[in-house]
């Protein structure tokens, strides 16, 4: 018995072996490409003789990552943020050279205003705010009592960091490249293939509501991804960004599908529920082309292709269905519940396609004829009063470094404030900051300790950049390995910060004690005022009142789609919702009453706002009757109020408006495409299991599917 125990014990044991080798044979590899910049540029840096050899070193490990496409994206962006920098500090300085006070307070407002910038992205251009909030600190701080070589300041900040940038590119590119494209084609290919297994295993009808909240996360998350994916391979591929509209506008293609989908089993739930069995049924068989149309393997690329002949004949074999399955009703409400899911049926089988015909597109080595040459963007869903707490925090903490450093006219003040100013831009966006910056404080000060050790024991016993370079690759070694393991990534950022910093390593080496442990004082102090901003200023990022913010800001997304221009909407309207919807559920935990809630809402302001978006489409391109147009108007007025402050008062308010419309359309000939719009947004105002229950009077009306006379 022990050996077959053991037999079945190895296969686990060798897996989970393979598996740890592996992951720390990649921490090495990315160690030692980095280790591989950070010399080079440091020996290239002196070659050249520039001021500061070890900020272009420092620089390679901030931009340090696993693929090429994430380093070349983000040392883009930090070349962009720097030379901002560099150039608002020549501003700066030249408009205060003589007035300590206004140069403190503009570059306080200024370094504020780009950590606001920082907390509106959730990719790497937020690091491009950072650095031109930071990059700017970096050059006129340290000039302020000899303004006039602010332009020998500018121009050694930007070379070096410009230097560092270009050898973490080039290493990354020439030892073992690892691309991003592969995991974005893989990312994209997943979302096709889920997707389209679910609308497959979907044909039989009623979707139970929870398997339909799970799929609706798994879809913002695939489409946020292959979003932040995009924008960081289009700087390492020429493929990807020949085709960066494509990739938009396949993303774009698969959130209006799976809004349409979920809207039609909704449709299908509601019916079951209200026993309207035979408009259900013959939705059901109305949907069952579908499941021909998409049987073969699934996958991107050739058998996407090879599903689009069959998505054809299956929609014109649900427009010759509708005739025969239309005429099996007799009653007037199962009549009208019927050409409402027809009609979305129809919707969601020409967004199928074009979905699928984007996903061949992107697979196939010429484009597509018919593809959109539309230009599509994927809009994001930011907060500005969350914003403006990271400014008024980062403002008000350089306020205060600046103020104590003018009274006390300590000498390495300078310091502290570049501390201050790089950690609470760099953390602004971080889920816990306080709790980041303490560790990262943490590993800083083990790192100055350990440059202390190797500049004044070690170093003073070398000679030559090959002995340095040996002596200083154990210590700085260490920090990386902890830098890329996710346990301890926090603590060996500070520990190779810390590290890099204090050893200034420079062609000529000054060993002076006194100035490295006082320089050291002063770069703690600036870590714990950073950290102490945070406790006096939280951040909004993770608390209760930025998700209740954003949750206000989805619901306020029906009003959008009730008012704003139609150009572009519907594009702006998924791609927002999807990205509010991620932030919430990035800061809720998983099962929580707060993660209920906003799946419960996103559904039901996926499903009214796309159903607003599509009757305001048909209203603009056909005549609809001056008599009916205030009752339509009204209607979608009290729909967006409702959204924006929902309540009972409101809800009736939009209930009912919705009915009078729906009873106008009824006067008027030729409007049945309205009333199938309408239909649906009432369907979702009545229904017992979404989030607006909630608002329901206590009526039999909210207890059943109604429908006006």
């Amino acid at each position: 018995m022990a050996a077959v125990d053991s037999t079945q014990r190895t296969p686990a044991f060798r897996q989970v072996l393979v598996e740890a080798l592996r992951e720390e044979a990649s921490v090495w590899l990315l160690v030692v490409k980095t280790l591989i910049a950070f010399f080079l540029t440091g020996w290239i840096a002196m070659r050249l003789a520039l001021p500061s050899p070890s900020s272009a070193m420092l620089t390679t490990i901030i931009v340090a990552n696993r693929q090429s496409g994430m380093v070349l994206a983000k040392s883009f962006y930090r070349g962009i943020g720097t030379v901002v920098g560099t150039l608002v500090a020549i501003v700066i300085v030249s408009a205060f050279a003589q007035q300590r006070v206004l140069f403190l307070l503009s570059l306080s407002v200024w370094i504020g205003l780009c950590t606001a910038g920082a907390t509106l992205y959730r990719n790497f251009k937020s690091y491009a705010f950072v650095l031109a909030g930071y990059g700017t600190a970096l050059v006129a701080v340290p000039v302020i009592n000899a303004p006039l070589n602010v332009f020998d300041s500018a121009w050694a900040r930007m070379s070096e960091v410009l230097l560092g940038l270009l050898m973490s590119g080039v290493v990354s590119e020439a030892v073992f490249p690892a691309r991003m494209r592969d995991v974005m084609r893989r990312t994209g290919r997943e979302q096709f293939t889920d997707f389209i297994a679910f609308v497959r295993g979907a044909v039989g009808g009623v979707v139970p509501r929870e398997a339909m909240e799970n799929a609706h996360l798994r879809f913002v998350r695939a489409a946020v991804t292959l979003e932040d994916l995009r924008s960081s391979v289009v700087f390492e591929d020429v493929e990807t960004r020949a085709r960066s509209n494509h990739l938009r506008l396949f993303n774009q293609r698969f959130m209006a599908t799976s809004t349409s989908f979920q809207s039609l089993h909704h449709l299908i739930n509601r019916l079951k529920r209200a026993h309207r069995e035979r408009a259900a049924a013959a939705l059901i068989r109305l949907y069952a082309p579908l499941r021909k149309g998409l049987d073969g393997p699934l996958g991107a690329g050739l058998a996407a292709q090879a599903l689009l002949p069959p998505l054809v004949d299956a929609r014109k074999a649900i427009d010759a269905d509708v005739v025969f399955l239309r005429a099996s009703l007799a009653d007037a409400q199962d009549l009208r519940d019927f050409d409402t899911g027809a009609a979305l049926i129809r919707r969601f089988a020409d967004e199928l396609h074009d979905y699928v015909e984007s996903a061949a597109a992107l697979q196939s080595s010429r484009p597509f004829p018919t593809i959109s040459a539309e230009r599509v963007r994927f809009d994001r869903g930011n907060d500005f009063l969350g914003a403006g707490i990271a400014m008024a925090r980062a403002t008000l903490t350089m306020l205060a470094l600046g103020a104590f450093w003018i009274q006390s006219a300590w000498p390495f003040g300078s310091s502290a404030m570049l501390l201050a100013t790089v950690f609470a831009g760099l953390f602004a966006t971080a889920p816990n900051p306080t709790r980041t910056t303490w560790i990262v404080m943490l590993g800083y000060l083990c790192g100055m300790t350990m440059a202390f050790i190797c500049l004044f024991f070690i170093l003073t016993q070398v000679d030559g950049f090959g002995l340095m370079a040996v002596c200083v690759f154990p210590f700085i070694a260490v920090g990386l390995v902890m830098m890329f393991t996710p346990k301890t990534a926090s603590f060996g950022l500070g520990w190779a910060f810390g590290l890099t910093y204090l050893l200034g390593l420079n062609n000529i080496q000054v060993f002076d004690p006194a100035h490295a442990i006082n320089d050291a004082i002063a770069q703690i102090i600036g870590l714990g005022a950073a950290a102490a901003a945070f406790v006096v200023i939280p951040p909004a990022v993770g608390s209760p009142w930025l998700r209740r913010r954003l949750m206000a800001r989805l619901r306020g997304q029906v009003a959008l789609a009730a008012n704003a221009p139609l150009p572009g909407l519907r594009h702006r309207f998924e791609s927002v919702n999807n990205d509010l919807v991620s932030q919430v559920v990035a800061q809720t935990e998983p099962g929580s009453a707060d993660s209920r809630a906003l799946i419960a809402w996103a559904l039901a302001v996926h499903e009214t706002g796309r159903a607003v978006i599509e009757m305001r489409h048909d209203m603009a391109g056909r005549d609809v009757p001056d008599a009916l147009r205030p009752y339509l108007a009204t209607a979608l007025d009290r729909l967006a109020r409702f959204y924006t402050s929902p309540d009972v008062a409101t809800y009736v308010a939009a209930r009912d408006a919705v009915a009078t419309a729906i009873s106008g359309v009824f006067e008027h000939d030729g409007q049945a495409y309205l009333l199938e719009h309408l239909s649906l947004i009432r369907m979702a105002l009545l229904d017992s299991e979404s989030a607006v229950a909630a608002y329901m009077p206590d009526a039999p009306l909210a207890k059943e599917i109604a429908h006006a006379p």
